[in-house]
């Protein structure tokens, strides 16, 4: 009779030891990250917390990285007030980029870059020059019969304003503080559009972007043989994160610590690309996506770097 009890204390006794075990495991699983195939803890490297956009914040540098889905638009606003936009989405984003740069108490944009005349990138172009006082605008030597492209140009005829031709080797003053350098166009002639995308590295004091549009393989070899100082702390992934660009090569080179992909969900282009993904995951990149964080705010004070999901306006 003793050892009968024994037998079932000794039973009970394994049975809940096993399932003190199983819930300690359960609740400390890691979970791997769909953007970088790194793991972390609750997603949190790619899902991000919504933090207020100040217009009032003063000596940080705000780069938004606004979610206009297969498309680019960067809004980006200086420690000393002065203001950029890298792009402008597709034809029907006007009123999202508008009201966003609106409510961040912006009424002058001082530079303007349309990085190359797809209209996933010039869109609404002439909507921001049409609504803001604009300063200068930049956009490649190459011309296309779109009429998206001949609204842009409209739009700046109509205000007065001469568009400058960037290419490689060129810089943008606009602050003291800031260090504006354009790495690409660097040929006068190119098969593909994307590769006439202006490429952009701004530098705050100990931290930097690279911004490169849709620019692919050609122009990244273009950019290593010229010995631009590619290096960055973020990388806006070139062409929505397609497996064009974004070799192992120029990735090397810049090294970044973070990298942001501006691209839709469930795109037709299947964007981004696996392959890229699997580069990115390889330099051990946090990786983060507009699909997956809706507008991405990317805020410097010269030293350290914060990301964080911006409101939608």
């Amino acid at each position: 009779m003793i050892n009968v009890l024994l037998r079932k204390k000794i039973f009970y006794l394994l049975l809940l030891t096993t399932l003190v075990i199983t819930i300690l495991l359960s609740g400390c699983s890691i979970q791997t990250s769909p953007e970088t195939g790194k793991t972390s803890q609750n997603q949190t490297e790619d899902k991000l917390t919504e933090t207020p956009v100040l217009p009032s914040a003063s000596h940080l540098l705000q780069v938004t990285f606004m979610d206009v889905g297969q498309a680019d638009s960067i809004f980006i606003k200086l420690p000393e007030g002065k203001t950029m936009l890298i792009d402008a989405g597709n034809n029907n984003d006007g009123k999202t980029i508008i009201n966003y740069i609106k409510n961040q108490g912006t009424k002058k944009l001082d530079t303007v870059i349309g990085t190359h005349p797809h209209e996933d990138h010039i869109g609404a172009m002439d909507d921001i020059i049409n609504t803001f006082d604009i300063g200068k605008i930049y956009m490649p030597n190459v011309t296309t019969t779109t009429r998206t492209f001949k609204d842009v140009l409209a739009s700046a005829a109509a205000k007065g304003l001469k568009i400058i031709s960037a290419k490689g080797g060129m810089t943008i003053l606009l602050e003291d503080d800031v260090n504006i350098e354009i790495f690409a166009p660097n040929s006068k002639k190119y098969e593909d559009l994307n590769n006439y995308s202006i490429v952009l590295k701004m530098t705050y004091k100990k931290t930097s972007f690279l911004f490169t549009g849709d620019a692919e393989k050609l122009s990244e070899e273009e950019m290593l043989k010229h010995n631009y100082d590619l290096k960055a702390d973020v990388l806006k992934v070139g062409h929505h994160g397609s497996s064009s660009g974004t070799s192992e090569e120029f990735l090397s080179a810049v090294s970044p610590e973070y990298a942001i992909i501006s691209v839709g969900k469930n795109n037709d282009y299947g964007h981004p690309h696996k392959e890229t993904l699997e580069r990115l995951a390889a330099h051990g990149v946090k990786v983060y996506t507009t699909a997956d964080n809706g507008n991405i705010l990317v805020t410097s004070d010269g030293e350290n770097i914060k990301i964080s999901r911006a409101p939608n306006e």
